[in-house]
Parts: C-alpha cells; sequence; structure tokens
C-alpha cells in the first residue's frame, strides 16, 4: 500500500493562501466528510474554536507551538496531511506503522506511528476517538522517547 504524496507549498507557486484552500479541502475530504475508522471505531475531529471559518483540528495538524492562540504553520506537517487518514486506514496492515495505546494524565491515546517519523493521536473518547494531533518526529530525544514507549508497550503484551 503507498502512501500519498506529499502536497507541498511549492506545488501551489508558493501562495500561502493557495496552499491553505488545497490543504483545508484534504482535511474536509479525509476526515470531515470520508467515514474515517480506526479498527471500527469512528474517529473524529475538534470543530471548537473554528478560526477563519476553518476547524481547530486542522490549525493543529498544519502548525505548531504549545500557545494555540501563538501557534505557526509547519511546513512539514502542512505537507504530510493526506497522510493522516492512509496511517490511520492502514495502521494494521502496513508493517512501517507502529501502533501502541498510551496512557498520559489520565487519558487514553493510540498512537500511530509511520516510519518513525510521522506520528498521529487519538485520544479514547465515548464511542469514537478524537484526532488530537499528527507531526513530524525529527528531534532525536523525541524519537528515543518514542522508541521506548513502544518497545515497552509491546514487552509488557507479550
Amino acid at each position: 500500500m503507498t502512501p500519498p504524496r506529499l502536497i507541498t507549498l511549492n506545488d501551489f507557486g508558493d501562495l500561502w493562501e493557495a496552499y491553505e484552500a488545497a490543504l483545508y479541502e484534504v482535511f474536509e475530504r479525509d476526515i470531515i466528510r470520508h467515514d474515517l475508522r480506526f479498527r471500527g471505531v469512528p474517529v473524529r475531529a475538534r470543530r471548537v474554536p473554528e478560526h477563519n471559518r476553518k476547524w481547530a483540528c486542522f490549525w493543529h495538524l498544519i502548525s505548531e507551538g504549545r500557545v494555540e492562540d501563538d501557534r505557526m504553520p509547519d511546513l512539514r506537517r502542512c505537507e504530510r496531511l493526506p497522510l493522516i487518514r492512509w496511517v490511520i486506514e492502514n495502521a494494521d496492515a502496513v508493517a512501517a506503522i507502529d501502533v501502541w495505546e498510551q496512557e498520559r494524565e489520565r487519558e487514553l491515546n493510540w498512537i500511530l506511528w509511520y516510519q518513525e517519523e510521522y506520528l498521529v493521536v487519538l485520544a479514547q473518547r465515548g464511542g469514537y476517538l478524537l484526532l488530537k494531533t499528527a507531526f513530524c518526529t525529527d528531534r532525536i530525544h523525541r524519537v528515543r522517547k518514542f522508541r521506548r514507549e513502544r518497545d515497552s508497550y509491546h514487552a509488557g503484551r507479550r
């Protein structure tokens, strides 16, 4: 199963407005309107607070920063937006996607890690999963942390 190609700003002549509009179309197609499921459980996205008539989840998926109102677009996140649906739908079929449960601050999350480079987080909710975030794991300390977490989870399941 081949992952979708990345969408770059260069594909849109380096015009941010056109790129943002195309990314939002992908978000709507793959996440809002698609019957997205992980292991049969519906995956939903957070809508509010909307910004410029775009869902909160969209902004979280394409930007980075600790303070929600000060987040800045991250081109690596933007480029990989089409990967989210593919990773979720192929998590159990593609060997390059590691899957484990993570308990953090009394919240149960599913972690889907593609090639140890791109991570999707789904939070368990009542009857559905919330698409929390997705990001590149390019910092070595973060990669080590997620490797330990994954390996510990799978060692405990043997």
